[in-house]
């Protein structure tokens, strides 16, 4: 009983170092939560976005090629706008703006058991901020001069299309495994205890954190460089990060021109 309290114990502290780690929220958040009504498909409740702000967002139509280079090396990121169009769209975006580039991995969790780095703070480029207290940054869109928050996006397995701005639990789905898991490698978009509060954080799972399915967005994962992932320590920086293959599936809102953060 004492092994099965601990393990439990473990899990609830990984899921809010996850959950602290990631976007402060706030009324633009609330705001971008989705209306959402309930369909059947392939036999699955999934929640079809009606929301217009929806199209307000970039989406990834297909799939994309990331590379982060950290300590001169490559970490190349297969990103699937397939499973997950607005979360990978909107990495594929900030990729593209050069939002990440300088920025550093501000949370690393390998102890007791490996479980994550997350960066994405853009905080992290002011080097007087010390890293410690990065973690409640968010991308600021130039033209509305607000932060841009993305809302929880799931595909259920054998779904046709995500639900939105839910959790697994939320929508009565505990049973059912998301098409995008947390396996090792996997990268998802850290978020705060509101489903709707991503912007621009992001976790690389160093583990099988099956945990966290269907309650954190999965958005691609990592192809080559778990390597140098594995050697990834607080502070360290993303020298630069491209988008080397698929950027034209990136969708763009028409009232929207790619400006630098």
């Amino acid at each position: 009983m004492q092994v099965i309290v601990r393990r439990w114990f473990l899990v609830v502290v990984m899921i809010i170092a996850v959950s602290l780690g990631a976007c402060s929220t706030s009324n633009g958040a609330s705001q971008n939560r989705t209306d959402s009504s309930t369909a059947a498909t392939n036999g699955t409740a999934v929640a079809q976005v009606t929301n217009p702000q929806i199209n307000n967002l970039p989406k990834l139509e297909g799939k994309a090629t990331v590379v982060l280079t950290v300590k001169d090396s490559p970490i190349t990121i297969e990103v699937d706008g397939t499973n997950a169009p607005i979360t990978a769209g909107n990495f594929v975006d900030l990729v593209d703006r050069g939002f990440y580039d300088g920025l550093v991995f501000h949370r690393v969790v390998r102890e007791p058991q490996p479980f994550v780095v997350q960066g994405g703070d853009p905080q992290g480029k002011d080097p007087n901020v010390p890293v410690e207290r990065l973690g409640t940054g968010n991308f600021i869109d130039p033209k509305t001069e607000q932060p841009r928050y993305i809302p929880l996006e799931i595909k259920p397995k054998d779904a046709q299309d995500p639900i939105y701005s839910k959790t697994f639990e939320q929508a009565g789905m505990i049973s059912v495994d998301p098409q995008l898991r947390h396996t090792r490698g996997a990268v998802a978009m850290a978020r705060s205890s509101m489903p709707d509060s991503a912007s621009s954080q992001f976790y690389i799972a160093l583990a099988d954190l099956p945990f966290l399915d269907g309650n954190y967005a999965v958005f691609g994962y990592v192809k080559n460089g778990m390597d140098v992932v594995e050697t990834i320590q607080v502070g360290d920086r993303i020298e630069s990060a491209e988008v080397t293959q698929g950027l034209e599936n990136l969708k763009r809102p028409e009232s929207e021109t790619k400006e630098s953060p």
